[in-house]
């Protein structure tokens, strides 16, 4: 009998966890869809400089705050890439728009607390840079 009492109350503590996520969890989806509609290529294009360094730091960036889905993210990539983007942005902008979510941050504060995700975006912040040269470098002296 007890053993069923302690997962109702599980059940209504992850139940009553949820719905107060709720509100955040709809402001991170609005987000997400105002900047998919108002964020076009051409704009993307028009923001790289063909600095190496400032191009990584730019797509790291604009991954984060644009943040989505990692088969997009393919497609962006392949456009960008064939507009001329260095592929040193290119690999940036992929590996932020999938790991690193600007928008989602409110959330994670509330989930996890300020530090924790401070030092998370910080830390993934600099080491997509990190990585960008690194996979970039890797793939010009293979081929």
């Amino acid at each position: 009998m007890k053993n069923k009492k302690s997962i109702k109350e599980a059940f209504y503590k992850a139940l009553k966890g949820f719905t107060s996520m709720l509100p955040i969890l709809f402001a991170i989806i609005l987000l997400l869809g105002l900047f998919d509609t108002y964020i076009t290529n051409e704009i993307l294009i028009s923001l790289f400089t063909s600095n190496y360094f400032f191009d990584t730091v730019i797509g790291t960036s604009m991954g984060a705050v644009l943040t989505g889905n990692p088969m997009i993210s393919y497609i962006l990539g392949g456009e960008l890439t064939t507009a001329g983007v260095s592929l040193f942005a290119v690999t940036a902008f992929i590996l932020s728009w999938v790991s690193l979510g600007i928008v989602q941050l409110p959330a994670e504060v509330e989930i996890f607390g300020l530090r924790f995700t401070f030092l998370r975006t910080l830390l993934t912040f600099i080491f997509i840079i990190l990585i960008s040269f690194s996979t970039v470098l890797t793939l010009n002296w293979i081929a």
